[in-house]
């Protein structure tokens, strides 16, 4: 990912430039999607474990347990997605030449 594919993929996100964007304050900020994506992951991994904890006391569905389990695992790719992304912008960035 070089810098401006970068710079474009954040302006995207802020609907920046686009005609009917809304002011920059009304947006939510970059720290606000980030933590969309943790609290998300997080509330997938707890009812995962609500789940399991369910069927080890008989009450529960191996079903259910399958499907909260693959869903807390692709909110917790998406949460490392996010994070490598961030990595390898924030690298190309003090890559930049002053």
């Amino acid at each position: 990912m070089n810098p401006i594919a970068a710079a474009r993929a954040y302006q995207a996100i802020q609907g920046a430039g686009a005609p009917e964007a809304a002011s920059p304050t009304d947006a939510p900020g970059f720290s606000d999607l980030v933590q969309n994506v943790i609290d998300s992951a997080t509330t997938q991994t707890r009812a995962a474990e609500a789940q399991m904890t369910q069927v080890v006391q008989g009450q529960g569905s191996l079903i259910d347990v399958v499907t909260a389990i693959s869903s807390a695992e692709a909110s917790l790719e998406t949460a490392m997605a996010v994070r490598d992304q961030m990595i390898q912008a924030y690298q190309e960035i003090m890559r930049m030449p002053i």
